[in-house]
């Protein structure tokens, strides 16, 4: 047996390590990637101490009972587990929802790259309690940019202020991801107490905190067919349904025609209560449309987008978490003698063995290139809302780039580095005392929801690429190649420029490919081109991070910057290359008879 791997009684009673925010990191990486102007840069650093107290005190104790626990349906109400309610109202109180959100609404209007630090703290301490106000944040995006003006008036405010919460109501049994396969009905009506509404009927699977005890109400955005619409993906129209139908003064009045017929039993997220929701037992659950009539995919999207972004954030959060627990793990557990240590030293801890070392930096430098690439694509979130012109269709299109990337490059190494982190801890990290078996499972969620990572990678060869022949591509690219001459001439940076050197030159080579090739082609290569282009795109900022830590960084500091870039370019960049026959190689892919799989 290897190092971790026989059992320890002792370590067996130990609770999962607690959570502590990353706080020096992070606002490295913001200062680095996505500095903050004006007021936002004095006031992040209290916004972020806030945000760590709050994730290490309110949320990290309920992760791991809550786990065990679960959410349940009892009597047609949904019961989050114990401390959920209470964490949520101080979570309220406190403001926290509100914080990249207009202040016309109630909201602090801070940048999207300072929330996303805080939804990372979130998402580490207790993914399962954050995803009901990661949704809600998509939901206020989504009414924001296509509510009607009475809808904003009614809803937004609340919303922002966390009083009541969104959802998303996509998919389908017999639909999956195939949107343009929905059956749910939308039916035109009108009284006198409710105007011009809609009559909805049809079911919904997979719905995250589709119903909760959380808050006073839940605002449904849920995707429909009016009768005479088209088949297919442009006949689906967007409508708002509320779990209460307001009262005359905006509050919770009636039950609406919907309810929660039963909570999904999953592999991890086990106190998120995944719905499956029922609309029109009855005479329809009455509901608004948001956006043109058949037109909701495309205000959907605007939810979607902000989604995938936040899930992308899930992936460095539960990594981050996987790698916090199996440092601290292997600096307590002491077991066997490392190579290069001597004899007569005694037994030591197993974080002295090489092999877990190389895990646990593995882990570290993997976590770092997946925050700083986060922390950019929101930076170029923020730039799209505050420049004009061609600054903002020029920041806009970055963001559209790199989100399919954050969403499936991290969320898929999220898995591995939560894997890993099982790993350090051998036998231990299959039990689930340690928590490690646990940030392995709610990991696993991330790759699929929000659109699964092959879809991200189509969204990314098909749609971003595509629509411009890849000139946005080019242009990130363009940045990365200038950064190669700061890394020329010194030894210790040479791993880090040949690395990033082969990978781009690999990148470009992949992309051009690509905007040429056949559709189909193209698709059978999509997903080894998005782990290129998150590979590529986290080694260069890999670079750029050590970089600035070795101009005005304290002296360790500087030095584990430089260690952890170096590893991520050993282990990390110098794979770039090989994942060229691949995406280069659809035609194997698309020759093969599916009948002999």
């Amino acid at each position: 047996m290897g190092p971790g791997l026989c059992r320890d009684d002792n370590v067996k009673e130990r609770a999962p390590m607690p959570y502590a925010a990353p706080l020096e990191e992070m606002r490295f990486v913001i200062d680095t990637v996505a500095p903050l102007d004006g007021g936002a840069a004095d006031v992040a650093d209290a916004v972020l101490e806030e945000a760590a107290k709050f994730a290490a005190g309110e949320l990290d104790p309920l992760n791991q009972p809550a786990d065990r626990i679960g959410s349940v349906l009892e009597n047609g109400v949904v019961r989050t587990p114990p401390g959920f309610r209470e964490a949520y109202r101080r979570y309220v109180e406190a403001g926290w929802m509100g914080l990249a959100c207009a202040p016309e609404h109630g909201g602090q209007g801070l940048p999207v790259s300072l929330a996303t630090a805080v939804v990372e703290m979130w998402n580490s301490a207790c993914m399962s309690w954050a995803l009901c106000p990661l949704l809600n944040f998509g939901a206020i995006e989504l009414l924001q940019a296509h509510g009607s003006p009475e809808q904003q008036k009614l809803y937004l405010d609340r919303m922002v202020s966390g009083e009541w919460t969104g959802t998303m109501n996509l998919t389908e049994p017999q639909a999956g991801s195939d949107l343009g396969a929905l059956r749910a009905r939308a039916v035109p009506a009108r009284d006198e107490r409710w105007g011009e509404h809609y009559r909805i009927s049809g079911q919904k699977i997979f719905i995250t905190y589709g119903d909760h005890d959380l808050c006073d109400n839940i605002v449904h955005m849920v995707l429909a067919r009016t009768p005479d619409a088209p088949p297919g993906s442009r006949g689906i129209s967007l409508f708002l349904v509320p779990k209460f139908l307001p009262d005359a003064a905006g509050r919770p009045g009636e039950r609406n025609d919907l309810r929660a017929l039963r909570l999904e039993d999953k592999l991890g997220i086990h106190a998120s209560p995944t719905c499956v929701m029922s609309y029109g037992d009855g005479e329809g659950a009455v509901g608004w449309r948001v956006g043109e009539e058949n037109r909701g995919l495309e205000c959907m999207f605007t939810m979607m987008n902000s989604e995938r972004l936040l899930v992308g954030v899930q992936g460095v959060a539960i990594a981050e978490r996987a790698y916090q627990q199996a440092r601290e793990y292997a600096r307590t557990r002491v077991q066997g003698q490392p190579i290069g240590v001597p004899r007569d030293a005694g037994p030591v801890p197993i974080i002295h063995h090489p092999d877990v070392r190389r895990m646990l930096l593995s882990m570290r430098a993997g976590v770092e290139a997946m925050r700083a690439l986060t922390y950019l694509a929101a930076a170029a979130i923020d730039r799209s809302r505050s420049a004009e012109g061609k600054a903002q269709m020029s920041a806009q299109r970055r963001a559209d780039l790199l989100i399919p990337v954050v969403k499936a490059w991290c969320t898929d190494l999220g898995v591995d580095i939560a894997s890993m982190g099982v790993q350090v801890h051998g036998g231990m990290g299959y039990i689930e005392e340690t928590g490690a078996a646990q940030y392995l499972r709610d990991a696993r969620i991330a790759p699929i929801y929000e659109g699964t990572n092959g879809i991200q990678a189509n969204d990314l060869v098909g749609r971003k690429l595509g629509r411009d022949q890849g000139e946005a591509a080019r242009e990130l690219f363009a940045e990365m190649r200038a950064s190669l001459a700061e890394l020329a001439g010194r030894a210790e940076w040479e791993p880090m420029h040949r690395g990033l050197a082969e990978g781009l030159d690999a990148l470009e080579r992949a992309t051009a490919y690509l905007v040429a090739a056949e559709p189909a082609l193209a698709a059978a290569g999509s997903a080894p081109y998005l782990a290129l282009f998150g590979t590529v795109a986290g080694g260069w900022l890999m670079a750029r991070l050590a970089l600035a830590a070795q101009r005005g960084g304290e002296a360790g500091f500087a030095t584990a910057k430089l260690a952890t870039a170096r590893c991520y370019a050993e282990h990390y960049l110098a794979r770039a290359p090989g994942y060229l026959p691949a995406i280069m190689g659809g035609a194997t892919v698309l020759g093969f008879d599916p009948e002999l799989l």
